[in-house]
C-alpha cells in the first residue's frame, strides 16, 4: 500500500525544476522546492524569446511561475539551499539553509516604495551587469515569489548602521532587519530531483574570454548580456544600442565555440548555441530589417525536430552570413568598432571583418557549488563536473531514489530540459506511490 505522506525533494527553481514539481504535485505528492536566488524562474527568464518558435519566454514561463507558487502540494523555499541530506531511497531526510531576505515574505506586496527610496545602487546581476539596482530589490520584474530581498553586502545599515530609509517607508512594515538565517528540517522524503541548471563560462573564468575583448572592449558583449539587451523589460527597453555610444548596431557578429571545443576552455560542445545564435540574429533583424548579422562558426549543429529549417530559415528570411571560420583575434578601430581577423576555412583566405557588435556564444559549465551539493547528495559527478548518469537513463544519478533533469547533467535546450524533467518527475512518483 502507497505511503501517501511521503514527499518529493526538487532542487533548483528553473524551467526544469518548475515542470517535474508541477508533475509531482499534480500526481498529488507533496513536493518542496528549493530555490538558492530570491525568485524561482532560473536561466530560462533572462531570455527574450525561446527557439525554434520564437515565442515570448517570460510569456511561457510566467503561467507555470504562478500555477508552481499557488499549487496546495508545492512549497517553496526560495534564497535557500540544501545543506545536508541523510537516509537513502524512500526515506530520506533533509536540512536547508533559509537564508534571511530581511522582509516578511507574507507582509511584503512587492509596491516597490522602499526600492525607489533606497540610496543605494549596485550591479544588477539578473542583467548580467548592464545597469544597476538598488540594495533592496525584486529580483526580476516578473519574479515569483513576488517579494523584496535586502542585499546585506550592500545596504547602508549593515555596512555603516546608517540609513533604514525603506523601514520608514514601507507602510506595511514588512522590512525586518532582526530577522536570521534559519534551518528548516524536512522529513519524510521519498525520492529526490536535483535540477540547479547551469552557469556559463565568464561567470567562472572571464579570462578565457579576454582574446576576443571581452570586459576589455565594451562593443564585445556575451550571448546573454545580448539576450538581456533584446528584451523589452531589460535595460535597454528592447532597443539594441552598442554600450560604448548608445548607437544602434547596423553590423553584428556572432561568434561561436567560446571557451569550447577547445584546449583552451571546456572540450565539449554546449549542443545549443548554433541555434540561439541565429534565433538572436533574427529578434535582431526584426528590430531592425537592414542589419547585417554574420556568425562565424566551426561547425553547425542542429540536432532537434525542425532546427536545420530552422538555420536555413535564418540565411533566407533573415540574410544572415554563415563563415565557416577560425577567429585569430579582435582589435577595435578609434570609434570602438570591433574588428575580426579570421581564416575563411572554405577558401582558405585569412580575412578582416569591421563591425559595430559582438557577440560571444559562451560555453555552458556546471552551476556553481555543484562539487558542495554532489558532496551532500553523495552522487557522482563526470570528468567535466557535470552529475553523471548512465546510458540510457538520462535521469538517474549514481545514488537511488536521486535523480536529476536539465542542463545540471549535460547541456541542452529548454524543450528538452522540460521533457527530461517529466521522466524525473515519474521515476520519483513511482518511488512514493509504490511506497
Amino acid at each position: 500500500m502507497a505511503n501517501k505522506s511521503k514527499s518529493a525533494l526538487v532542487i533548483g527553481g528553473g524551467i526544469a525544476g518548475i515542470q517535474a514539481a508541477l508533475d509531482l504535485a499534480d500526481m498529488n505528492i507533496h513536493v518542496h522546492m528549493v530555490e538558492k536566488k530570491p525568485c524561482i524562474g532560473g536561466r530560462m527568464a533572462q531570455l527574450d524569446k525561446t527557439f525554434p518558435t520564437n515565442d515570448c519566454s517570460i510569456c511561457i514561463l510566467a503561467p507555470k511561475l504562478s500555477e508552481c507558487f499557488r499549487h496546495p502540494n508545492i512549497t517553496l523555499y526560495t534564497y535557500s539551499e540544501v545543506q545536508k541530506v541523510d537516509g537513502s531511497i524512500g526515506n530520506f531526510s533533509a536540512e536547508i539553509l533559509k537564508r534571511a531576505r530581511y522582509v516578511k515574505e507574507d507582509e511584503c506586496i512587492n509596491c516597490g516604495d522602499c526600492a525607489e527610496k533606497c540610496p543605494m545602487r549596485v550591479d544588477d546581476i539578473f542583467d548580467r551587469q548592464l545597469r544597476k539596482r538598488r540594495a533592496i530589490y525584486m529580483y526580476y520584474l516578473q519574479g515569483v515569489p513576488a517579494v523584496m530581498t535586502i542585499d546585506k553586502e550592500n545596504c547602508l545599515w549593515f555596512t555603516k548602521e546608517a540609513c533604514r530609509i525603506c523601514e520608514k517607508v514601507c507602510e506595511r512594515e514588512a522590512i525586518d532587519f532582526d530577522q536570521e538565517d534559519e534551518i528548516i528540517q524536512l522529513d519524510n522524503i521519498g525520492s529526490i530531483i536535483v535540477a540547479t541548471g547551469y552557469n556559463l563560462i565568464e561567470d567562472i573564468n572571464s579570462n578565457v574570454l579576454k582574446e576576443y575583448g571581452y570586459a576589455k572592449y565594451k562593443n564585445v558583449v556575451s550571448a546573454l548580456e545580448f539576450e538581456r539587451m533584446l528584451s523589452a523589460s531589460g535595460p535597454q527597453g528592447g532597443h539594441i544600442k552598442r554600450l560604448s555610444d548608445g548607437e544602434p548596431p547596423k553590423r553584428i557578429a556572432f561568434l561561436q565555440c567560446i571557451g569550447s571545443r577547445s584546449n583552451r576552455g571546456k572540450q565539449y560542445c554546449s549542443s545549443i548555441c548554433c541555434m540561439y545564435t541565429t534565433k538572436e540574429a533574427m529578434i535582431a533583424f526584426e528590430h531592425n530589417n537592414e542589419l547585417e548579422s554574420y556568425v562565424f562558426y566551426i561547425d553547425m549543429r542542429a540536432g532537434g525536430k525542425g532546427f536545420q529549417s530552422f538555420l536555413s530559415r535564418g540565411k533566407a528570411e533573415y540574410h544572415i552570413n554563415y563563415i565557416k571560420s577560425k577567429i585569430g583575434h579582435i582589435d577595435i578601430d578609434k570609434n570602438k568598432n570591433p574588428i575580426i581577423t579570421y581564416e575563411n576555412l572554405d577558401s582558405g583566405e585569412i580575412k578582416q571583418l569591421k563591425v559595430d557588435l559582438v557577440v560571444l556564444a559562451t560555453c555552458i559549465i556546471p552551476p556553481k557549488g555543484i562539487e558542495k551539493l554532489a558532496e551532500v547528495l553523495k552522487i557522482e559527478l563526470d570528468d567535466y563536473n557535470f552529475i553523471k548518469t548512465p546510458p540510457f537513463f538520462p535521469f538517474e544519478t549514481s545514488r537511488e531514489g536521486i535523480y536529476t533533469c536539465g542542463c545540471v547533467h549535460e547541456p541542452m535546450d529548454i524543450p528538452n530540459s522540460v521533457a527530461e524533467a517529466s521522466s524525473a518527475a515519474g521515476k520519483a512518483a513511482e518511488i512514493i506511490k509504490r511506497g
